[in-house]
This record gives structure tokens, C-alpha cells and sequence, in this order.
């Protein structure tokens, strides 16, 4: 009888390849750096484009309006924006969950905790890597609010980014909260680049200098990037 039953109770279907791959602590971790890279990619050229500001209104708007007409004729008026949007924010979700796992078995995998609250090797990067990652992911609430649809920006005009972003930097606080925040990405990226470097398996010990370069670079050029704006705003070279 009982050998009956057993042969009766259905077989446990293993997981499929992309389940098994999400589940694995290795495949949250190469989402993790893949996301984190498309990032990056993307701050380039966000930053590269925000510079254009330096050149004017014509030009910075003309170049704003561009950005809805990429891909036509093939494609409508702004879809390349929403693709755009709706990879970045599929990409963002992706990145939170798989570092909020993975934070999750990290500490589950280390019960009791260590004497100090680091080991003493950890940078200064490593140990804001997390609380910074969640003060960066409230922050691009607040920046999607507040340029792009005008909710926190009490100036807010439609159709005129020039004016929207130099009005919006006259307000102190708001470029407290967006340099604070962008020193914030700077760590992220710094530390994130040669973590992600070694996840998809590019680091090496004869490569590790020369990656950590590269992180902090980057790390550096698109935080000044973005910061000359706001800085550029505040000294009335733009406005």
C-alpha cells in the first residue's frame, strides 16, 4: 500500500533554465551587474545630453524635442522615450530586487554579526553601497516628480526643459538634494563597476587596478557631469 501511494505522488518538476538562473545566487548577481551597466551607459549620454544646456535654450530645447522624434519615421511621435522608460524602469526594478535578495541571504548566511559593523578592508563605497543604492532609488522618484512631470516644480512649463531645469536650480534646496544625491551615484558607481567587472567575470588580479581606474573615473565624469548644471545654474552661467 504505502508503495503504492509513492508511485502514485507526481514527480517534482525541476525548475526551468530561467527560473533556475533567477533563483541562483550567481544569476542575481550577473542581473544585478547587467542592470548596473545599462545604467551607466545611460548616465553617459544623459549627461552628454544635459551639457548641451551650456549652449543655450534653442539648443538645449531643440535637443529635447529630438529625443521624441528618434526612430521616425518608423516609429510614432515619443515611442522611442517610452521604450527607453519602460527598459529603464524594467532595469531598475530588476537591480532593486536581485540587491535586496541578495542583502536578505547575505545576512541570513551571517547570523551572528562581525565584532566591528565591516571587515576593516571595506571601503568607504562598500559600506554606503546599500543605504545609498535606497537613497538613490527615492531620489529618482522625486527627479522623475520633479522634471519630468512638474509635480514638485512650481515653475513647471510644458514643452520647455531650458526653462524648467534653470528655474528649478534657482532654488537652493533643490540643488542640495541633487548634489548630495549625486556625490551618493558616485559612490554607487565607483564600487558597482568593479563589482559587476568581477561578477561577469572580466576582473582579474592583473586587471583589478586598472578596473578600479575605470570605476572611478566614470565615477568622477558623470558626477561632475550632472553637478556642473545645477553649479552652472547657481553661478548664472545658465539662466
Amino acid at each position: 500500500m504505502v508503495s503504492h501511494l509513492a508511485a502514485a505522488k507526481p514527480a517534482q518538476r525541476k525548475p526551468s533554465g530561467i527560473r533556475a538562473f533567477w533563483d541562483s545566487t550567481i544569476g542575481k548577481k550577473i542581473i544585478m551587474a547587467l542592470t548596473g551597466l545599462m545604467f551607466v551607459a545611460f548616465l553617459l549620454v544623459h549627461m552628454a545630453g544635459n551639457l548641451k544646456i551650456f549652449f543655450g535654450p534653442d539648443d538645449f530645447n531643440h535637443y529635447a524635442n529630438w529625443l521624441r522624434t528618434i526612430g521616425e519615421p518608423v516609429l510614432h511621435s515619443s515611442w522611442f522615450l517610452w521604450i527607453q522608460r519602460t527598459a529603464l524602469i524594467v532595469g531598475l526594478v530588476l537591480h532593486i530586487t536581485t540587491a535586496v535578495q541578495l542583502s536578505r541571504r547575505d545576512r541570513r548566511a551571517r547570523p551572528v554579526r562581525y565584532v566591528h559593523s565591516q571587515r576593516p578592508q571595506a571601503t568607504f563605497a562598500t559600506r554606503t553601497m546599500r543605504w545609498g543604492g535606497a537613497t538613490l532609488a527615492v531620489f529618482i522618484v522625486w527627479h522623475i516628480l520633479d522634471l519630468t512631470l512638474g509635480v514638485t516644480n512650481q515653475d513647471f512649463r510644458v514643452d520647455q526643459p531650458y526653462h524648467n531645469i534653470t528655474a528649478d536650480f534657482q532654488v537652493w534646496w533643490v540643488n542640495v538634494i541633487y548634489i548630495v544625491a549625486l556625490l551618493m551615484l558616485g559612490l554607487h558607481i565607483n564600487h558597482g563597476f568593479w563589482s559587476a567587472a568581477r561578477t561577469l567575470g572580466i576582473a582579474s588580479p592583473a586587471r583589478d587596478k586598472a578596473l578600479k581606474a575605470i570605476g572611478s573615473i566614470l565615477a568622477v565624469v558623470i558626477t561632475a557631469g550632472f553637478i556642473i548644471v545645477p553649479v552652472g545654474v547657481m553661478t548664472g552661467l545658465v539662466g
